[in-house]
């Protein structure tokens, strides 16, 4: 109970700073469609997949209308 008391007070400040590290996740995973180096990019090949149906959603808020990524049609 006291949990819960805990998170309605900050549950909108928590939700937010996980929406913010989740797109700060997408933006290094995809930096190298985007024309930024990705050092670790070998490692985040196998990531694809699993974050491919949150790519929408991820550009959308970022305020890109359409894919920024040529080989990824998802509007």
């Amino acid at each position: 109970m006291y949990e819960e008391l805990f998170y309605v007070t900050y549950r909108r400040g928590i939700q937010k700073a996980h929406r913010d590290e989740e797109d700060l996740f997408l933006l290094l995973c995809y930096c190298e469609m985007l024309g930024i180096p990705n050092p670790v990019s070998y490692y985040t090949l196998e990531l694809y997949p699993v974050i491919y149906e949150r790519f929408h959603e991820w550009h959308v808020r970022m305020g890109m209308e359409q894919s920024p990524i040529e080989g990824i049609r998802c509007c």
